[in-house]
């Protein structure tokens, strides 16, 4: 199975769309994406996330199949300081400290994150459960494959949920992948199922945040989500 996340568009949160250069990633990201064979296109139901699928799955002669639980993972907790916070806008000297925060299942119960469990356990329920219907049942921290073809599924959803999938897929702390690594706005991420023993399949990320299509286009990557300068590679 080949799992491709992609993040939603420069994002106007105002409205719950894009801006004027969201839509000009969104389109450049079509015209990357025509010629790919897409078995099953799917979105979350967030404005941002919609907008920018609408031109990929026009031609892919895809219809638009909304996931309520790949909205974005945005449950704040009480960091008892400053009031409610989401867990990727924590600094690093109020988690590194805790070694919790670091464990694949256990960085939910680190004295900062408590409140968070239920949802990601939810989130993590709601996507084993999707890959079921492609025949890949999990256990323990692989997945078991049912005999049957193999698919290309797209899911167009946030930079949070996106680690939370990455982070139950690939067994590592949400809360290191958040800090860790980013996803810039119409970013591709492609994860595959290696098959190499019986039925055993393990999900292995073959590219992260990929970018390429904004470089041809020659349009600037945005740092929405990011905290520092990006490292650009379009010609000025």
């Amino acid at each position: 199975m080949r799992l491709i996340l992609i993040r939603h568009g420069d994002p106007d949160y105002s409205i719950d769309s894009l801006t004027e250069k969201g839509w000009r990633e969104a389109a450049l990201l079509a015209k990357r994406a025509k010629d790919w064979q897409i078995d099953d296109a799917f979105v979350s139901p967030l404005g941002r996330a919609r907008d920018t699928a609408r031109a990929c799955l026009k031609a892919w002669g895809k219809e638009e199949k909304i996931l309520d639980w790949a909205q974005e993972f945005y449950f704040s907790i009480d960091d008892g300081k400053r009031g409610k916070r989401i867990p990727w806008d924590f600094y690093p000297s109020e988690w590194t400290g805790e070694d919790k925060n670091f464990c694949e299942n256990e960085w939910v119960n680190a004295p900062n994150m408590l409140g968070l469990k239920k949802e990601y356990e939810r989130v993590c329920a709601s996507l084993d459960e999707f890959l079921q219907s492609y025949g890949y049942f999990r256990e323990g921290r692989r997945y078991r494959k049912e005999p049957g073809s193999q698919k290309t599924v797209v899911i167009f959803c946030h930079f949070g949920i996106g680690m939370v999938f990455l982070s139950h897929l690939l067994n590592i702390s949400t809360q290191a992948l958040l800090h860790g690594f980013f996803l810039a706005p119409t970013s591709v991420t492609v994860l595959s199922t290696e098959e190499r023993h019986g039925d055993e399949a393990y999900f292995r990320c073959e590219r992260l945040g990929d970018t390429l299509h904004l470089k041809e286009g020659n349009e600037r990557v945005s740092a929405s989500g990011y905290f520092t300068e990006i490292f650009q590679e379009i010609k000025e």
